[in-house]
């Protein structure tokens, strides 16, 4: 055994700080997260009235009751929609995340339709394109809760038509992997939105409240003179009695929440239970990692810390500990589920990434799983670094990373600065799963570094025009560019942008990546052959 030593004074300064800080962050998270609910609740009345369940207890009921349920991309589009930090609603207009259904652990999305009668908002194509990239990476099941306005036509763009194209590919691709697709129309699915519902294997609609047409009837009768209603062209009792696109007739929201369960329980889905094992908890409370991160990413963390607090019995087997010691690799187990962690207690140097890469290839050689915990300013530069193969050494670990076999989980503790977020299996290398907690920063550089950067290349073309540079323009050009480069690092703007899977409380990141192990696990022992098959409809 190789227990980490606890080196944390919760009774210190430094520490109250830090934790002051989390906590501040925490509670701003949840205020917009709340924001979101309230915003979609206040149609209550009227979903009410109508003899519909709002998307969230839609979402609910669908659920098993007291299953672990991971809620995705919760802050997607913010400051998006509106540019106004008070007024902002995120979410991206769609509700998704991981949980059981009917003891089958599947992907789960929703069509926020009390806000703007579920009208994607920004950044809600992009969040519904990696819940689905989710699914399929880990042959998850999908069931979607269908009921939108489509597009914003107001906010139009030509771009967002056509990689919207990719959400109807996806459902053909999530089918045709044997992943059922389990659709219930709850109310609209027009237009484009249409084929949400026909590209699923099975489609339960809602007696006089779906809508499934291609025109409805403004459009029916200007494109062709034929005057029908609403009814007549896509409701439930025409599509199930007479088009057959839909399988089930529901009475309500409810009735048809039962079906979907009933189909999800009725499948013969193989999937491996978690083995029964026997584990121990951390021997440090998971609450101190509240006060661990300061809120100054320059200011240095020992993230042992971090992995004490999260990994089994606070046992772990690190790799060559005195060779690029900044760069920290080693063994644990998450709830009795192995795990290789690589992280950063400073810059990686040609050590470091020499090391990571030998761990990386190491893990796939025992088909272990990795996360990398960020929290690095970047690889390190100057002459000396240059001669000893920052650049040689820093390739071999992104080559690493990029050929990795085994799922790659990656979390934004710190700062995730440069090619250190490549090295570290950033979001555009494709980690299994990547979070942040809520005081990451990511970005290509420090906004200080990058203005003083453009301060000097500016000076330098300034001198060889033989003219001066005017402090006061100097300053203004570096405050600019700070401003740019601190308005788009922190996790209110990256997450907005779905750059990660969602921003999760530290005290959470045991639980979270112990569903993920699992998730991962699952997925990958469904073979290839368990996988062929999908439903034809008729």
């Amino acid at each position: 055994m190789s227990i980490l030593e606890n080196t944390i004074s919760p009774g210190s300064a430094a520490y109250h700080a830090n934790r002051d800080g989390m906590l501040a962050l925490i509670d701003r998270m949840r205020a917009l997260e709340e924001r979101t609910r309230a915003a979609s609740a206040a149609a209550k009345d009227r979903f009410h009235k109508r003899g519909q369940l709002l998307p969230r207890e839609r979402v609910a009921l669908v659920l098993d009751p007291g299953a672990p349920f991971i809620e995705l991309s919760t802050l997607a589009g913010y400051m998006f929609d509106v540019p106004d930090a008070n007024k902002s609603v995120p979410g991206g207009g769609v509700i998704a995340g991981i949980g059981f259904v009917s003891g089958i652990r599947c992907m789960v999305s929703a069509n926020d339709a009390g806000i703007d009668a579920g009208a994607l908002q920004p950044y809600g194509l992009d969040k519904t394109l990696r819940v689905q990239e989710l699914a399929l990476e880990n042959k998850l099941p999908y069931v979607q809760l269908v009921e939108s306005a489509g597009a914003n036509l107001l906010r139009y763009r030509v771009e967002d038509f056509v990689r919207g194209g990719n959400i109807f590919r996806n459902l053909a691709r999530l089918s045709a992997a044997g992943l059922p697709v389990v659709t219930v129309t709850h109310g609209s699915s027009t237009a484009g939105g249409a084929y949400q519902t026909g590209l699923s294997d099975y489609i339960v609609m809602v007696r006089g409240r779906t809508r499934a047409f291609l025109a409805g009837p403004p459009l029916l009768k200007a494109a062709t003179g034929e005057i029908a209603t609403e009814e007549e062209l896509g409701g439930a009792e025409m599509h199930t009695q007479i088009s057959g696109l839909g399988d089930y007739l529901a009475e309500d929201d409810r009735d048809a929440l039962r079906i979907a369960r009933e189909i999800m329980a009725a499948l013969e889905w193989e999937r491996p239970g978690r083995a029964a094992s026997q584990f121990k908890a951390p021997r440090y409370d998971q609450d101190e990692l509240l006060g661990i991160m300061p809120m100054d990413h320059k200011r240095p963390v020992d993230m042992k810390q971090v992995i004490a607090r999260i990994i089994d019995d606070s046992d772990f087997t690190e790799m060559a500990p005195n060779y690029g010691p900044a760069t920290v690799c080693g063994r644990a187990r998450i709830e009795g589920q192995a795990i290789g962690i690589v992280t950063n207690n400073g810059p990686l140097d040609p050590a470091g990434a020499n090391k990571a890469t030998h761990f990386i290839q190491a893990c796939c050689q025992t088909r272990t799983p990795i996360l990398y915990l960020n929290n690095t300013t970047g690889y390190m530069v100057g002459k000396a670094y240059e001669e000893a193969g920052m650049i040689k050494h820093g390739s071999k670990m992104i080559q690493a990373v990029t050929s990795a076999t085994v799922p790659q989980i990656t979390i934004y503790c710190g700062a995730s600065f440069g090619a250190g977020n490549y090295g570290m299996c950033g979001r555009g290398f494709h980690p299994r799963f990547c979070f942040s907690w809520p005081n990451a920063k990511t970005a290509v550089m420090g906004g200080e570094q990058a203005a003083e950067t453009m301060a000097i290349v500016t000076e330098a073309a300034a001198a060889r025009r033989g003219k001066p540079v005017e402090k006061e323009k100097l300053d203004a050009m570096k405050a600019q560019i700070i401003g740019v480069f601190d308005g788009q690092m922190d996790v209110f703007s990256t997450s907005a942008r779905v750059l990660d899977d969602g921003v999760i409380d530290p005290r959470d990141t045991r639980a979270v990546l112990s569903e993920a192990l699992a998730i991962c696990r699952e997925g990958d022992a469904r073979t290839p052959q368990r996988m062929q098959f999908s439903v034809a409809r008729p």
